[in-house]
């Protein structure tokens, strides 16, 4: 199962935390999202897409629980009764889910399901951009992956996309124009997009490549405080972190920069807490009423300062990561209030084969925190960017004052060396 929109991702248990069989994923285009790029589908994993979450949905956990629950069984029916009259089963899965109100649903046929999974293991065919929905009817560009084929067409986080071949995105669902932007993921095929930025409005037309995507960078600062930048819980992902903390010099404070991050798998996210916890809760979640806990191993850092950065695309499974650290005392968190994904998604076979990919439930920080529709809020808020938005990459970029403010805090927690 998966938490999350983006990438969330799951079939079959992927890991086991303390007896929980885990193949939560949150998503957020992994969410929102992937339409091109790392976490396909619904979190932002590369080209995944951030999805909007409605505020009201989170406003009593329970009641919104209930409001995004899908009839899994009478969705197997549409879907078994499509086929029988010889429609496409996806099709009408798809026409269902909907119309359910669960509003990260997703389906996928067998191929768009498979390049799904692709996709946690960090690779993809796409055009290397993540999109999410930042209003109503309007879906913008998220984040460009360094040269990428988006990338070298020169598009930014922040372009609006108003058409790919010549469909128009109003109206569609993230996942809908995910699709449109992976195509059939064959290399080498073109897809045409329309872009608009500020007054200018133009088409591009982008060749298809295979991506490989690095969701971990490692930088030291002039002042000696380790920038760990996490792009995305996809595979390896934890270790990887949990390597970076092993890794620096003693004393030697880290900005964990967890911005743009639309999510990804659920047990990477808790290996990535357990580089900063010796053991302990991280969150708790239900699977249709069923409550459930996820617990760090023991032996993390828990001396070494830390402080978080955080914004507006910070979702779902890197939500759970800020939550935990937040509540747990062991984190000053900074920047902008995260983007408030904390649904759980399982998926489910369907007759012919699609997958859809349902909410089950929602998670809770430590301290009992609903985070779905809500998000949360830093210790230390900072105004969002451009030298950031949208998931830039990472370093000092000019202007970054969340950066700024972080390190001054870590400084004051005795961080600098």
């Amino acid at each position: 199962m998966r938490a999350g929109a983006g990438p969330e991702f799951c079939r079959r248990p992927r890991g086991v935390l303390r007896g929980a069989a885990l193949t939560l994923v949150f998503a957020g285009v992994l969410g929102t999202a992937a339409a091109t790029g790392s976490l396909p589908r619904r979190e932002d994993a590369y080209e995944p897409a951030g999805a909007h979450a409605s505020a009201a949905n989170g406003a009593n956990g329970a009641g919104a629980d209930r409001a995004d629950r899908v009839d899994r069984a009478a969705l197997a029916r549409a879907a078994a009764e499509a086929i029988a009259d010889g429609k496409s089963g996806a099709k009408a899965a798809e026409e269902f889910v909907s119309r359910s109100g669960d509003r990260w649903g997703a389906v996928y046929d067998k191929r768009e399901y498979a390049e799904f999974e692709q996709a946690l293991d960090g690779a993809y065919t796409g055009v290397g951009l993540s999109a999410r929905r930042a209003a109503r009817d309007r879906v913008e560009i998220s984040r460009v992956q360094a040269g990428g084929p988006a990338a070298r067409a020169g598009l930014r986080p922040g372009d609006r996309l108003t058409a790919v071949d010549g469909r128009p995105v109003a109206g569609l669902s993230v996942s809908q124009v995910v699709a449109l932007l992976r195509g059939d993921g064959v290399p080498g095929s073109t897809v045409t997009l329309g872009v608009e930025r500020g007054r200018a409005a133009w088409t591009q037309t982008l060749r298809r490549a295979r991506l490989a995507t690095d969701p971990v960078t490692v930088r030291r600062l002039d002042d000696g405080t380790v920038l760990i930048r996490v792009a995305a819980f996809t595979k390896g992902t934890g270790e990887r972190v949990r390597g970076a903390v092993r890794a620096a010099p003693a004393g030697a404070g880290v900005l964990l920069d967890l911005r743009g991050n639309s999510g990804g798998l659920l047990a990477e996210a808790a290996t990535a807490a357990s580089a900063f916890l010796d053991g302990g809760l991280i969150a708790t979640y239900d699977v249709d009423g069923e409550q459930h806990a996820v617990y760090a191993e023991g032996g993390g850092d828990t001396a070494r300062p830390l402080v978080a950065l955080v914004d507006g695309g910070t979702m779902s499974a890197a939500e759970l990561l800020t939550g935990a650290l937040q509540d747990r005392g062991r984190a000053v968190t900074v920047g902008s209030r995260t983007f408030g994904k904390g649904s759980v998604q399982m998926p489910s076979t369907l007759p012919g084969g699609s997958v859809a990919e349902l909410t089950v439930g929602h998670y809770r920080t430590p301290a009992g925190h609903v985070v779905d529709g809500r998000g949360i809020t830093p210790d230390l808020t900072v105004a969002e960017t451009d030298g950031r938005a949208g998931g830039a990459a990472p370093g000092p970029a000019a202007g970054d004052r969340a950066q700024e403010r972080a390190r001054t805090v870590l400084s004051g927690l005795g961080g600098a060396s």
